[in-house]
C-alpha cells in the first residue's frame, strides 16, 4: 500500500497532467480559431478544424481513462449528445463510462467494512464479487440481505453501490484543476460575456460531492419516489438504511428490462413506440411540475418493469446521484418556452428564452424572433423521416444564416442550466432509441395543453393560452405593433444612425467569424421541442461543423480575448 509521500507524489503528478493537457490545447485553440483567422487565414484554420477536434477527443479519451476520478466525468457531459458539440468529438467519447475498470474486490470489501462496521459476511447474506457496474466513483455488487435484515425491511434481493477508494482526494485534485481552467477561460472574452466559467465549475464540483455522498443519493431517490408516490407510470427502489453510509449503499434490487433494449421488451409484450412518449411525460412532469429532476437518465439508470397494471408496465429509475433542482424563475421560463414552441410561436419562444435567463435583457431580438418565425414555419412539427427527405443543402443554408443571428446576440449561460441541458438531451436520445419515428411534437403539444388548464390566473397562462390561440395573429399584431412604437421611441429603429451602423459592422464580422451557437443549441435543447436527430439538429441550427468542441461554451470562430 502507498505511503503519505507517494500519493501526495501522485496528486501532484495527477494535477499537473490535467493543467498540460488542458493548457496544451487551449493553445492550439487560441492559435487556430484566434490569431489565423485575425490575420486572414480563416481557410487554414478551417481546412483541419475536424481533424483537431478529433485529435482533441482521442486525446482527452485516453487521458479519461487512465486518470478516471471527474475527468470520466466531464467526458460524460461532452459526450452526451447534448447537441453542443460536433459529431468528431460525441463519437469518441460515447463509450467512455462503460470503459472504467473495476475496483478488484478486496479493495471495495475493505471500505465497505470499515463503513458498515462489521465484516460483509455478517452484514450479508451473500454478495457476488463481481461488479454488476464499475463507474467513475464506485462500482455495485449484487447481494441478499441477512436474515434478520431481510425480515425486517421485507428484502432479500439488494444492490450494494461502494465508492471507489481514495475517491475523495481525486474529486479534490480534479476539482482543484478544473477551477484552474476556468479561470484561465475566464479570461477569454468570448467566454466570459456568456458564461461565468467559475461558477459553472462550482456547480459542477457541487453536483459531483453530492454524488459521493450516498446518503444525500438516497435522501434523493426518497424525495424523488415521494414526488411520485401514487403514479402507476413510476417505480424507484427502496433504500435499506440499515446497511447504508456515506460511502455504502444498500437499495433493493429492481434490475429489469433496460429502456433501450428493444428485443427484451418485444419479448416481454411491450411496444417500445408505447415507452417513449411515457417517459418523455415523465421528465417532462419533473422539469416543469415538480422542479426536481434526474439529471443523468441514460438508459443504463432507466428500466421497463413488467407489471399487472393496465398498462402493464412502469418507469423504474435508479442511481439518484445527480439530480437538479430547477428554480421557480427557471421553471416558468421552461414552461412558457413549452407552451410557446408547441404553438410554433418565435416571438413567445424568444421572449421565454429572455425569461429563463439564457438571452441578456439588453439584447435586441428582432432578428432573432424573425429566424425563429422561419425555423417554424420550415421545420416546425417535422419527424426524423421528414428532415432526412429535405435538401441538405437548405439545412445548410438556413445554418448558415440562423447562426449568423444567432452569433450576433449576448448569450450567457445561467447557473444550474447544464444539467437541465444534460437532461433534456439524453431523453431525445432515449426516446429516438425507442422509436426512430418518434415525433417529439407529439408529446409536447399535449403536455403544453395541460399546462395550461393548469395555470390560474399568473402571467403564464394569458401566455399561453394567446399562443395557442387559433386566432394567433391577432393578438400578436397588437403586440408587434407596440413593439416598433416602442423602438421608434427609443431610437432603436433611426434608419443611418451611427447605433445602427454599428450594428451592422458587427454582424458583418460575426459572418465572418466561424463562432459555434452553442449555447443557443443547448438552451432549445432544454425546452426539448424543436429536437428530431442530434446530427441533424446541429445541422439544422447550428453548422457544428464549426464547433472547436473544447467545451460546450467554446466558439468555432475568431475570439476576441481580453
Amino acid at each position: 500500500m502507498p505511503g503519505p509521500r507517494a500519493v501526495q507524489d501522485g496528486t501532484r503528478a495527477r494535477y499537473r497532467r490535467i493543467l498540460r493537457f488542458a493548457g496544451r490545447h487551449l493553445a492550439i485553440t487560441w492559435w487556430f480559431e484566434l490569431l489565423l483567422p485575425r490575420i486572414g487565414l480563416d481557410r487554414v484554420a478551417a481546412r483541419g478544424r475536424a481533424r483537431r477536434m478529433q485529435r482533441f477527443a482521442q486525446r482527452f479519451h485516453v487521458l479519461a481513462v487512465e486518470l478516471g476520478g471527474l475527468m470520466i466525468k466531464v467526458g460524460q457531459f461532452m459526450s452526451s449528445r447534448l447537441d453542443v458539440l460536433p459529431p468528431e468529438i460525441t463519437r469518441e467519447l460515447e463509450g467512455l463510462q462503460d470503459e472504467v475498470p473495476a475496483v478488484p474486490f478486496a479493495g471495495i470489501r475493505a471500505l465497505a467494512e470499515a463503513e458498515l462496521g462489521v465484516p460483509l459476511d455478517r452484514a450479508f447474506a451473500w454478495v457476488d464479487e463481481t461488479p454488476v457496474a464499475a463507474a467513475s466513483l464506485g462500482q455495485a455488487h449484487r447481494a441478499r440481505l441477512a436474515p434478520f435484515d431481510a425480515e425486517d425491511t421485507g428484502l432479500d434481493a439488494v444492490v450494494i453501490k461502494v465508492q471507489r477508494p481514495g475517491i475523495d482526494a481525486i474529486v479534490d485534485v480534479d476539482l482543484a484543476a478544473l477551477r484552474k481552467v476556468a479561470g484561465w477561460l475566464s479570461r477569454v472574452r468570448i467566454v466570459s460575456e456568456r458564461v461565468d466559467m467559475p461558477a459553472l465549475v462550482e456547480e459542477f464540483a457541487l453536483t459531483s460531492l453530492e454524488e459521493i455522498d450516498y446518503l444525500h443519493e438516497a435522501a434523493s431517490s426518497e424525495r424523488f419516489a415521494a414526488d411520485f408516490a401514487g403514479d402507476d407510470r413510476v417505480a424507484v427502489p427502496e433504500v435499506v438504511w440499515e446497511r447504508t453510509t456515506r460511502r455504502v449503499l444498500t437499495l433493493a434490487d429492481v434490475t429489469a428490462i433496460k429502456i433501450t433494449d428493444a428485443a427484451a421488451l418485444r419479448t416481454a409484450g411491450i411496444d417500445p413506440a408505447a415507452v417513449a412518449p411515457v417517459f418523455a411525460a415523465v421528465m417532462f412532469d419533473q422539469l416543469f411540475t415538480n422542479g426536481f429532476f434526474h439529471a443523468d437518465p441514460h438508459p443504463g439508470n432507466i428500466f421497463v418493469t413488467p407489471d399487472a397494471s393496465e398498462r402493464g408496465w412502469r418507469l423504474t429509475f435508479i442511481d439518484f446521484g445527480m439530480m437538479g433542482e430547477v428554480p421557480a424563475g427557471i421553471r416558468r421560463g421552461l414552461r412558457k418556452l413549452l407552451i410557446a414552441a408547441a404553438a410554433r410561436d418565435g416571438k413567445g419562444l424568444v421572449d421565454a428564452i429572455r425569461d429563463v435567463g439564457v438571452l441578456l435583457p439588453s439584447a435586441d431580438t428582432a432578428e432573432l424572433e424573425h429566424a425563429m418565425t422561419q425555423l417554424f414555419a420550415r421545420f416546425g412539427g417535422m419527424g426524423l423521416a421528414e428532415l432526412r427527405d429535405v435538401d441538405p443543402r437548405e439545412f445548410r443554408d438556413f445554418g448558415v444564416e440562423f447562426g449568423d443571428t444567432v452569433r450576433s446576440l449576448p448569450f450567457q449561460l445561467p447557473e444550474n442550466f447544464l444539467l437541465i441541458v444534460r437532461a433534456m438531451s439524453l431523453v431525445s436520445g432515449v426516446c429516438s432509441a425507442l422509436d426512430p419515428g418518434f415525433n417529439l411534437w407529439d408529446s409536447v403539444e399535449p403536455y403544453a395543453a395541460q399546462l395550461v388548464r393548469d395555470e390560474r390566473g399568473n402571467v403564464v397562462q394569458d401566455v399561453a393560452r394567446q399562443a395557442l390561440s387559433v386566432a394567433g395573429i391577432a393578438w400578436r399584431l397588437p403586440q408587434r405593433v407596440d413593439a416598433v412604437l416602442s423602438r421608434v421611441e427609443d431610437g432603436t429603429v433611426a434608419v443611418g444612425s451611427p447605433r445602427l451602423e454599428r450594428r451592422v459592422e458587427r454582424l458583418e464580422r460575426a459572418a465572418r467569424r466561424v463562432i459555434s451557437a452553442v449555447l443557443f443549441a443547448g438552451l432549445l435543447i432544454a425546452g426539448a421541442v424543436l429536437r428530431a436527430d442530434d446530427a441533424v439538429f446541429g445541422t439544422v441550427l447550428m453548422a457544428v461543423s464549426a464547433l472547436p468542441g473544447l467545451h460546450a461554451v467554446f466558439a468555432g470562430g475568431p475570439r476576441n480575448s481580453s
